[in-house]
């Protein structure tokens, strides 16, 4: 299918590109930006007056819940949610069930998700057989199956000897290591440790539960030289840890969630279970770092750590209600707000969506490595085309997720999703059919 996209800003962060033009897609790839090849002719023509052309979104935290989890989201209905929501390429943790530790579990969720022709899957495989801590799953024979680092999701890892081994194992052959840094003793409460926890009476994790992981994983980082991304920091103290890792050459990279850099533990109001999230939102000096973080480039990605939660798992007193909030259609407006906001940008609200969390998956990505998150001649054309100016609100009943629950109900976002192209195929398209 050949594409003509007219008139848009088109918005390239990877390469500080930033102007009006067109962009031709031909055979899947991008063959020109701003000057369109002489006798192009396009089965398509896309007006993106007033809208922003963009990279398609790199979202890192989605969970689709298939296989084992089917009531709370389908592939199709959460393929469906990433690309209304921009995302063209998500990756998903392993904690399906079963969980993904053996090669054909995954064969089988990347065949699915490829059928449905729409965002591309990334699966992480487990770290661990079955997620338990104990016996290293095969590496080699996930990575070969389509795996792009090891994770055990919100599993935490009770013996540093086992997570010592899979670093020094990692390493070896480059694999990366995706780590929910969280001590598990310390980590089974349901709200963030603090006053307002206190007063409800829930059962609180300290900034503790965060920092001890990750002096552990430092620490072994820095004997086995292995890659390691940090899933979802929550605290100030977590950050200024991971900025002096940085500082000190360690191979570390990390992101947040929207829920953190949005909310507090305020927020959690009189005992609203939407509040309900793993990492627990914490203090408002907490997100103020998170968002400073993000914008200097500590923090590498935002992301929407979508969690698809059935109702009956929502409807039960706080403690006791699943975590979890759907977030693939929030996230390109919430970063947006961000943006505005703390007066960032739009090139680096972007960038923390699409080129930068591209590289925190680097070789991983194989042959979309060169041109991933980023809008080039030559390039794999996904792009999302938004209209920065029309505002829309969040209303769980007009969301495509399985998974209707969202703290940001009722909120104004900016940045309306207008396309959606997935390798050079119309994924995804608002403007009124007839």
């Amino acid at each position: 299918m050949k594409i003509l996209i007219r008139n848009g800003r088109v918005i390239d962060p990877a390469r500080n590109f930033d102007e009006i033009g067109d962009v031709a897609i031909a055979a899947g790839r991008i063959i020109g930006v701003r000057q369109i090849p002489e006798g192009f002719s396009a089965n398509r023509v896309l007006d993106a007056r007033g809208c922003i052309v963009a990279p398609g979104l790199v979202d890192l935290a989605v969970r689709l819940r298939e296989p084992g989890h089917e009531h709370e989201g389908m592939l199709e209905s959460e393929m469906a949610a990433a690309v209304a929501g921009g995302v063209t390429s998500v990756v998903c943790p392993p904690d399906t069930d079963p969980v993904l530790d053996e090669p054909g579990l995954v064969d089988m969720l990347k065949f699915r998700a490829e059928k449905l022709h729409q965002a591309r899957v990334f699966p992480l495989g487990a770290l661990t057989r079955g997620l338990a801590g104990e016996v290293l799953t095969e590496m080699a024979e996930l990575t070969e199956s389509g795996c792009v680092g090891f994770s055990q999701a919100e599993v935490p890892l009770q013996n540093t000897q086992v997570l010592q081994r899979a670093l020094q194992y990692a390493s070896t052959f480059g694999y990366t290591v995706w780590l929910r840094p969280q001590e598990y003793h310390l980590g089974k409460g349901v709200a963030a440790s603090g006053a307002l926890a206190t007063r409800l009476g829930l059962s609180g994790v300290p900034v503790a539960a965060e920092t001890i992981a990750l002096h552990t994983i430092f620490e072994l980082v820095r004997g086995s030289g292995a890659r390691v991304h940090l899933c979802r920091i929550s605290s100030a103290a977590g950050v200024a840890l991971v900025r002096q890792a940085k500082q000190e050459g360690l191979p570390v990279t990390c992101d947040v969630s929207i829920n953190s850099l949005h909310l507090t533990d305020v927020d959690i109001g009189y005992f609203d279970s939407r509040m309900r999230l793993s990492p627990p939102l914490r203090q408002q000096r907490d997100r103020t770092a998170l968002r400073e973080g993000l914008a200097d480039g500590t923090i590498d990605a935002l992301v929407s750590d979508h969690t698809p939660v059935d109702e009956d798992a929502k409807t039960l007193p706080f403690a006791e209600a699943e975590p979890g909030a759907t977030g693939l259609e929030l996230l390109l407006g919430l970063a947006l707000k961000w943006g505005q906001e703390d007066g960032v940008g739009l090139p680096r609200a972007l960038a923390v969506l699409t080129s930068e969390p591209a590289r925190v998956l680097g070789p991983a990505l194989g042959t979309l490595q060169a041109s991933a998150g980023q809008l080039v001649e030559g390039g794999i054309a996904d792009l999302c085309i938004f209209d920065l100016q029309s505002h829309w609100t969040v209303s769980p009943d007009r969301l495509r997720s399985q998974g209707r629950n969202t703290p940001f109900s009722g909120h104004e976002l900016p940045g309306a999703v207008r396309y959606t192209i997935v390798g050079g195929q119309l994924a995804y398209d608002a403007t009124p059919q007839g």
